[in-house]
């Protein structure tokens, strides 16, 4: 059985990379500081005894005894809320962590697969955003210190990858979607359906003009397993190339929850990306990999899984309590 270790296990794309590989028959062994994860979302993972899971910081130091075939990095704030709130804690995630886990890839003679993300492009002076494109990013705006983190692992990846001949892989990751994201994670997605499960006004930043594009978590998944698995080493777009506005978006949630809330606008906030839609001609050449969930079924989904949290759970700031799992 062969073993992969996939750290922010706990988040949103790492409990389902987890349950993924579980049903590929590996072992997994899960790691998370829980800083952003919610440990609820390995529940139904503990009872297997093909999973383990331990509560550590990467950036701080990793240890995994015996012997690891893959290491998924996935460790890291995702959300401009969290970010904005940790910002040396991302940047620690994605450098230190980042160096820690290439550190055991070379070790053990794993393979791993660093998570990095649209977010290098910044805001893009480049449409759609191809690998190639080299990115519009403030180095010292607020989103800085999760674009720039995610800018040097790519680099420090790459640097092990030529000089130490570490085996890698690097996805870039546009917006996705589906059950198990935070509500209240301040992403786009979460944050109109809340709003519309509460009773709120819908907020839309700016006009609403800026435009985003969407991709169904198990659309992710697939990609990134069949990159893990591939031979390519250069940094691949994973995403859904169907382009909306964020105004126009806000309409399809208000007429998807049958809601009647309004559209608020605030002020755009500073260096938010203008335009986010990927091509994917890589992914379809090196992978044989493009999405299949429409937008329509994706949200019926998500919102029906969203509709079934408790008014508690829709308020809800800790899901941390370890108190039911037993720890391996």
């Amino acid at each position: 059985m062969k073993r992969v270790l996939i750290t922010g296990a706990a988040g949103f794309l790492g409990s389902h990379l987890c349950g993924r590989f579980i049903k590929e028959g590996f072992h997994v062994v899960a790691m998370d500081n829980l800083i952003t994860g919610n440990i609820q979302n390995l529940e139904h993972l503990f009872p297997l005894e093909q999973f383990e899971f331990y509560n550590q910081d990467v950036s701080k130091y990793v240890h995994v005894a015996g012997e690891l075939d893959y290491i998924l990095h996935f460790a890291s704030p995702a959300s401009p809320i969290d970010y904005l709130k940790i910002p040396i804690q991302t940047l620690k995630v994605s450098s230190l962590g980042t160096h820690n886990l290439l550190g055991l890839a070379k070790a053990k003679g794993a393979k791993i697969l660093v998570a990095s993300t649209s977010e290098v492009y910044g805001d893009p002076l480049v449409h759609p955003q191809t690998e190639e494109y080299w990115g519009n990013v403030n180095p010292i705006g607020p989103r800085g210190v999760y674009d720039e983190a995610k800018r040097f692992q790519e680099a420090i990846t790459m640097a092990y990858h030529t000089f130490h001949g570490v085996e890698i892989a690097i996805v870039r990751i546009f917006n996705t979607y589906g059950p198990r994201m935070r509500l209240n994670d301040g992403r786009v997605l979460p944050a109109f359906i809340g709003q519309a499960l509460r009773g709120e006004d819908l907020t839309v930043f700016g006009k609403g003009d800026q435009t985003r594009s969407f991709c169904y978590v198990d659309d992710l998944i697939e990609g990134i397993y069949r990159l893990l698995h591939s031979n390519f080493s250069q940094p691949v777009n994973i995403g859904n190339p169907d382009e909306i506005t964020i105004l126009d978006f806000a309409k399809e949630i208000i007429k998807l929850t049958g809601t009647d809330q309004k559209i608020i606008y605030k002020d755009l906030p500073k260096d938010d990306p203008m335009q986010r839609q990927p091509n994917i001609e890589i992914a379809k050449r090196e992978l044989k990999w493009e999405p299949k969930v429409n937008r329509a079924d994706g949200l019926k989904i998500t919102y029906d899984y969203f509709k079934s949290l408790s008014q508690e759970e829709l308020h809800k700031k800790d899901h941390n309590d370890f108190s039911k799992f037993i720890m391996k």
